[in-house]
């Protein structure tokens, strides 16, 4: 717990035009790892466009380790069936915490990150300073499916603190 530098809140806040994998439509959860962490939202029945508006928080201690997240599809007699999955990594998010921020207008864009191959963003992610503290909005594309997106967002939840202590800014 000694290299914590803090807590990340990751806002799962909707699936987009998920992939069907019971008969007609899908039960899907959200998991989502980084390093040996694991936290998953509830599931929703019978939804390809769920709406789970579930905060989980993840604590940081390795900034360079990716998140991953993982849709399933939750089956009652057999294993949940895996309808997708995207990875970001949090750097450009906890570069833009280094700054100082005080006293920007809310609203106002920090930084742009642009999709790519080596990103699974589905459309331009902003980095902005909303309410005293830095939020960054994802649209992930899936990868391994045949559809799907789930857009999620960062907030910086006691981060700043550690981080500035930890690089004495």
């Amino acid at each position: 717990m000694e290299n914590l530098m803090g807590l990340l809140r990751v806002h799962v806040l909707r699936g987009v035009n998920l992939a069907v994998r019971d008969v007609v439509s899908s039960d899907p959860y959200v998991v989502i790892k980084m390093g040996k962490q694991k936290l998953k939202t509830r599931v929703v029945k019978n939804n390809v466009n769920p709406e789970w508006n579930e905060d989980l928080t993840l604590s940081i201690s390795d900034p360079n380790l990716p998140i991953k997240l993982t849709v399933y599809d939750k089956d009652t007699f057999s294993l949940d069936d895996k309808m997708g999955d995207a990875e970001f990594y949090i750097t450009p998010f906890l570069e833009a915490l280094k700054m100082r921020l005080e006293g920007l207008p809310n609203g106002t864009i920090v930084t742009k990150i642009q999709p790519s191959r080596e990103n699974c963003l589905a459309e331009e992610s902003h980095i902005v300073w909303t309410d005293g503290k830095l939020v960054q909005n994802l649209f992930l594309r899936l990868r391994n499916v045949e559809v799907g997106e789930v857009k999620i967002q960062l907030d910086a939840n006691g981060c700043l603190h550690h981080i500035r202590e930890q690089y004495r800014i």
